[in-house]
């Protein structure tokens, strides 16, 4: 776990490094090319730095041991940075659809041809940048995480529809300069969709809310090949950062005894550790099997 951690803040770097380079990039070739939408899609890039560094600290404070002051860990920092990553692209969507709806009403020049292809570079390079954090964020489902990878997409989506906006205003000549303009407010509402999405999922790991029925019930399965164990008659979930809290109810034979029916809950703890490095702490209550 320490070493997925240690590359996973190398990737986090790497993540912040790279938006610093296409920040100067997109907005160079904006006034440059004479297209806004470029330039918003960069002034939107330079702020999603500050919101990967809040992101990457969260993420990594969350990864700190509990302590005498926080007997549960810090992992709760984690969901907060995912609620921030959340509300910054909804900021982002307003500040760039806000922007766009002035230039509209504004005449001005079409876009230069060249800032075609910085876009295309842009997307690219964007859109393989949040598939590496996705694929990084599988075995942990961390909503900071999935933030940083959204707003890598988010900006891959900007600069698809400037793009495509550019085009139309290249193609269609006087009257149309304003494409690009529209096409970013249609990026926008991309943008906010997914913002909700992922404020709504870090909200609801904040409020302890249950996890995913495959994980609570792969966690059962493997509860109940443990020996002594009857039948598991509840299993809760909770997710904190990157990590796991579960609370079982077991049921054992109950004419054992209860230095039995403790070591068996041991067996159960252990066990589920072994098999899901995610799980930090494993709460068992033994209860006596019924008849069934």
């Amino acid at each position: 776990m320490r070493d997925e951690t240690s590359n996973l803040l190398k990737l986090g770097i790497f993540s912040i490094l790279t938006n610093a380079i296409l920040v100067l990039v997109k907005i160079s070739a904006g006034i440059l090319g004479n297209s806004y939408a470029l330039i918003a899609d960069g002034i939107e890039s330079a702020g999603d730095i500050l919101i990967s560094i809040i992101t990457w600290t969260g993420l990594k404070l969350s990864l700190r041991p509990a302590d005498n002051d926080h007997p549960y860990g810090h992992g709760k920092i984690e969901s907060f940075a995912g609620l921030l990553a959340g509300a910054s692209l909804f900021i982002a969507a307003g500040f760039i659809a806000r922007h766009a709806i002035a230039e509209i009403n504004q005449p001005h020049h079409p876009p230069a041809w060249f800032t075609l292809p910085v876009l295309l570079a842009v997307i690219i390079t964007k859109e393989l940048l949040s598939r590496k954090l996705n694929a990084a964020n599988r075995a942990l489902d961390s909503r900071a995480l999935q933030g940083d990878a959204w707003h890598h997409r988010a900006d891959a989506l900007t600069s698809a529809a400037a793009a495509a906006g550019i085009t139309i205003a290249l193609i269609g000549g006087e009257g149309w300069e304003p494409a690009d303009d529209w096409a970013a407010l249609v990026a926008c509402v991309i943008i906010s969709v997914n913002g909700f999405l992922l404020f709504r999922a870090a909200l609801h790991d904040l409020l302890d809310g249950n996890v995913t029925p495959a994980v609570s019930a792969a966690i059962r399965r493997a509860a109940l090949t443990v020996s002594g164990v009857a039948n598991i008659e509840k299993c809760l979930v909770r997710k904190s950062g990157v990590s796991l809290f579960v609370e079982l109810h077991v049921e054992v034979d109950p004419s054992i005894t209860v230095a039995d029916g403790h070591q068996i809950a041991h067996r159960v703890k252990d066990y589920l550790q072994t098999q899901n490095p995610r799980i930090l702490d494993v709460l068992v209550h033994i209860e006596p099997a019924t008849p069934r």
